[in-house]
């Protein structure tokens, strides 16, 4: 098996270009018959699967299956596809993710949402089923190296980050810089991500006054779920709200753009009595929120996710270094780790060679002196010995696999001992969890529930908390079990 990953980024593309390849990234790893994790974010497309096979041929099947499912769910035709995603394998696509994570691939260097961005899209591969193994210790490695990042250099010590910037950018227009946000009014469209971010930072700079708008009708639970006192906006609260607003951040992504004529008619920018103060209009969608010729009305400021990329400060050359050496570390402890499992199956395949021999042996024991103390001890002594001569090949297999080795000591194992170490299985898909039913517990199981759900006070949640404070539907399992509660 080869790791493979497809990686279509800001570095090479214009973000529109980024933004209609990601349009199905939620499903695409699931169109898909290998392990499969999609990373999509504001400024780029990446995918990383395992390909069913190591051979050229395989690599190359695996890269044409997910370049068709791309080219299926954006709608693009699929040479236009092939020339957007550059293709790493095995290294290069580990060095490349670890960096990701660290934000040092940002358009913002050092911005810290895109670990959390990398933890996500792991989540949702574990949830959806189409991860394997592999990829969930590459994953897991990749947010640890993130976190070591920011915790042992001064890479994103500032707390920049693409909202940030643009907020950053925002105050400058106006004028006033930080000064500006106190009392400012803001409209904030979408219930993502970026907006759970941008209502943070506004509120962190002040800002008292933010109605919260969604087309899919989040919003009273996303302000519910969130400190800063925004307040959820209607459809029929959009013409006020835009007349009064000072700025207005679009990041919901979805399909439908707010056109100039839109702004000007809910803005009142026309009319007969036109509003007089600027607006500022700041879009954060990858698939952009505002037309591009709302910039062309007057009293309006558009700021893009390309102004973000301009505008974004560079960090010190010591911090990134810093960084780079913190990932270079983390990328060849990896390596060394998975060059050591390699030689796991020779390992295995080794010791159960040694096992069956042993077994073999002590039956003939038994079947002479009968099942007696003396055989025991032989039992005993065998054992320690072959766990004494298995020790030195055990540790040369994991320093041979450390050094890209692992062939050569299975082709010994073949030619000294006559053991064929078995090709492993193409990787497979994690199964999805879920709920287990009644004729999945054993009788021992639930009498186990059974004793402790009577430790319970009636309509309570477990025996720590009071009746009241919360409740919890019962699997079916238990649900119908004749409980005598606890008062």
């Amino acid at each position: 098996m080869v790791l493979i990953s497809l990686v279509a980024t800001h570095t090479e593309l214009d973000l529109e270009t980024v933004g209609t390849l990601s349009s199905g990234a939620a499903k695409l790893a699931g169109s898909v018959h290998m392990p499969a994790v999609t990373l999509s974010t504001c400024n780029r497309m990446e995918i990383y699967a395992e390909s069913t096979g190591s051979s050229e041929d395989a690599v190359a099947s695996t890269r044409e299956e997910l370049l068709d499912a791309v080219a299926a769910s954006s709608g693009l035709d699929r040479e236009v596809v092939s020339r957007s995603f550059r293709t790493l394998v095995e290294d290069e696509a580990v060095s490349h993710l670890f960096e990701v994570g660290a934000g040092l691939d940002s358009a913002v260097i050092g911005e810290r949402e895109i670990a959390g961005q990398v933890r996500k899209s792991l989540a949702d591969a574990q949830h959806a089923g189409t991860i394997s193994g592999n990829l969930t210790k590459l994953f897991e490695t990749a947010s640890r190296t993130a976190k070591d990042v920011g915790t042992r250099t001064a890479l994103g010590s500032r707390g920049r980050s693409i909202v940030s910037v643009a907020l950053d950018i925002a105050g400058d227009m106006r004028g006033d810089g930080v000064a500006f946000y106190p009392g400012a009014k803001v409209v904030l469209i979408g219930t993502g991500a970026y907006s759970g971010t941008s209502l943070a930072q506004l509120v962190e700079r002040g800002v008292t006054d933010i109605g919260v708008f969604s087309g899919s009708g989040r919003a009273e639970e996303f302000v519910a779920e969130r400190a800063g006192g925004a307040k959820a906006l209607q459809m029929q609260d959009l013409p006020a709200a835009f007349r009064d607003a000072d700025v207005i951040i679009g990041c919901s992504g979805g399909n439908r753009r707010i056109t100039a004529k839109e702004v000007a008619n809910l803005a009142g920018l026309t009319g007969d009595a036109p509003r007089r103060k600027p607006l500022t209009l700041i879009d954060l969608a990858l698939s952009h929120d505002f037309d591009p010729d709302v910039a062309d009305l007057e009293g309006v400021e558009l700021i893009t996710l390309e102004s973000v990329k301009m505008a974004a400060p560079s960090e010190t050359e010591d911090s990134v270094q810093e960084a780079r050496d913190v990932v270079r570390s983390a990328v060849a402890q990896y390596r060394t780790e998975r060059r050591e499992r390699s030689a796991d199956d020779a390992i295995i395949a080794l010791r159960q060679h040694t096992q069956s021999l042993l077994d073999e042996e002590m039956d003939k024991v038994r079947k002479q002196h009968g099942c007696t103390g003396a055989a025991e001890e032989v039992e005993f002594a065998v054992r320690r010995i072959m766990r004494k001569l298995l020790h030195t090949p055990t540790v040369r297999a994991r320093e041979m696999a450390a050094e890209g080795r692992t062939e050569d000591y299975v082709r010994a194992l073949e030619d000294l001992h006559g053991i064929v170490v078995p090709v492993r299985e193409e990787p497979a898909r994690a199964a999805p969890a879920r709920r287990r039913r009644v004729e999945d517990f054993s009788a021992a199981e639930l009498a186990q529930m059974a004793s402790y759900l009577r430790k319970v006070p009636a309509g309570g949640f477990c025996q720590h908390h009071q009746p009241g404070e919360f409740e919890i539907e019962r699997i079916d399992a238990v649900r119908d079990l004749p409980i005598r509660r606890a008062s």
